[in-house]
C-alpha cells in the first residue's frame, strides 16, 4: 500500500470517527446540560435566584461537562464510526488490502488524541473557571451571611461574631465529604461595633456535634490592656452549618491541576495527608492516557466477522465492557486510597492491565 493510500485511509477511519464521536459528545454533553437545568429550576424563586441565574450557571458549567463527558464520547463515537466502516464493507476492504487492526485502531485513535489535546486545555481553564463562577452564584443563592473570598479566603457573620478562614479543605468522615478550616480569625464586637475579642486557631473542624478548634490564641481587648492565652483545642460554639459550607467548596475533580498541587503542597507542608486533592490530581494528570487506552482497548470489539450476533451486539458488548472497566477503576482508586497505595499508582494500573490486554491481542491478531 502506497503513501498516498496510507494517508487516504487514515484520513477516512478519522473522519468516520470523528463524525460519529462529536454527535456523540454533542448529545452527551447536552442531555447533561438539560438534566442540569432542570435541577436549577427547582431553585428559582429562591433567597434571589432567578431562571436567568439557573441559565447562567448551566452555560459556565457547560466547558466541565464537555470534559467529563469527552471520555464517553470518545468511545461510543469511535465504535459507532468503525461500526459504520464494517457496515458498509470498508473495514473488510482494508483487512484484505493489507492494514493490520493495530493499524486501522491507530487511526482511529489519532483523531480522538490530536482533540484531547484541546479538551485538556479546556479542562485545566475554562472548565475550572466556570465551577468558580457557578460556585459564587450558589454561595450567594443561600440563606445566610456566607461569602467566598477570592485571596481572602471564606467571610461568614455568625452573630456578633465575622468568621474569617483563609483556606478550605474537603476531608472524608466515614465516608461522608467534611470540611476542614485552616487560619481561622473570630472577631467578637460588642453591641457599639468595638472589638473585644480576637480567636485565631489553626483548623477548625467539625466533628459531627460541635466546632472544635485546634492550636488555639485566645485575645481580649479591656479596659486593663490585652490579654492572651493559648489551648491545643477548644470547643467552638458558632452556627456555621458544615453541609452548607461543604457545598460552597469547589470539588477536588472540579479544580484545575495547579491549584490541585497547592492544596496538597500545602496540605503536605502541614503534615497533613492531600488524600482526595491528590486523588484528583492524578485522575486529571492520567485524564489524556486514559481515554486513549480506553478507546484502544475497545476497537476490538469493531473488528471480525458480522454473523455471530452482529454489529449492535458487539457494540453493545464493547460499550459495557468499558464502562465496566471505568467503574472497576473508580473501585481500585478507592480501594488504593483506604489502603494507603499511593495515588499515582492507583490511577496508573488499572490503564496499564488494560494496556498489556490491548497489545497481547493486537499481537496476536496483525
Amino acid at each position: 500500500m502506497t503513501v498516498f493510500n496510507i494517508k487516504r485511509v487514515d484520513r477516512l477511519v478519522a473522519m468516520s470517527v470523528l463524525g460519529s464521536m462529536l454527535m456523540v459528545w454533542l448529545v452527551l454533553t447536552g442531555f447533561d446540560a438539560v438534566t442540569q437545568l432542570l435541577r436549577q429550576l427547582g431553585n428559582v424563586g429562591k433567597h434571589g435566584y432567578t431562571l436567568s441565574n439557573a441559565v447562567a450557571y448551566v452555560l459556565v458549567t457547560f466547558p466541565r461537562r464537555a470534559y467529563e463527558m469527552f471520555g464517553n464520547a470518545a468511545l461510543i463515537g469511535g465504535l459507532l464510526g468503525l461500526g459504520g466502516l464494517a457496515g458498509t464493507g470498508e473495514l473488510t476492504a482494508l483487512r484484505a488490502a493489507g492494514m493490520s487492526r493495530l493499524r486501522i485502531a491507530g487511526s482511529a485513535v489519532g483523531v480522538v488524541a490530536v482533540l484531547i489535546v484541546g479538551v485538556v486545555i479546556m479542562g485545566e481553564t475554562l472548565a475550572p473557571w466556570g465551577d468558580q463562577q457557578a460556585q459564587v452564584m450558589q454561595t450567594r443563592a443561600k440563606p445566610g451571611n456566607l461569602g467566598m473570598g477570592t485571596s481572602s479566603g471564606l467571610w461568614a457573620r455568625d452573630g456578633a461574631d465575622i468568621i474569617n478562614a483563609r483556606g478550605t479543605s474537603l476531608k472524608q468522615r466515614d465516608g461522608v465529604g467534611s470540611v476542614q478550616l485552616s487560619d481561622v480569625r473570630v472577631f467578637t464586637f460588642t453591641a457599639d461595633g468595638k472589638l473585644n475579642r480576637l480567636v485565631w486557631a489553626k483548623t477548625a473542624e467539625h466533628d459531627g456535634r460541635q466546632w472544635v478548634l485546634h492550636d488555639v490564641r485566645v485575645t481580649t481587648l479591656d479596659a486593663q490592656g490585652t490579654h492572651t492565652g493559648t489551648a491545643a483545642a477548644l470547643p467552638w460554639k458558632s452556627s456555621l452549618d458544615p453541609q452548607v459550607l461543604a457545598q460552597s467548596v469547589i470539588q477536588p475533580q472540579y479544580l484545575s491541576m495547579r491549584d490541585l498541587r497547592r492544596n496538597m503542597a500545602y496540605l503536605e507542608g502541614n503534615g497533613q495527608s492531600p488524600g482526595t486533592y491528590a486523588v484528583a490530581f492524578w485522575g486529571r494528570a492520567l485524564y489524556p492516557l486514559n481515554v486513549l487506552v480506553l478507546v484502544l482497548c475497545a476497537m476490538p470489539f469493531a473488528f471480525g466477522s458480522l454473523r455471530s450476533g452482529g454489529l449492535g451486539k458487539r457494540m453493545f458488548i464493547g460499550i459495557l465492557l468499558a464502562l465496566g472497566w471505568y467503574f472497576l477503576q473508580q473501585a481500585m482508586v478507592n480501594f488504593g486510597t483506604v489502603y494507603g497505595m499511593p495515588p499515582l499508582l492507583a490511577n496508573l494500573l488499572p490503564a496499564s492491565i488494560l494496556v498489556v490486554a490491548a497489545w497481547l491481542y493486537f499481537r496476536r491478531r496483525v
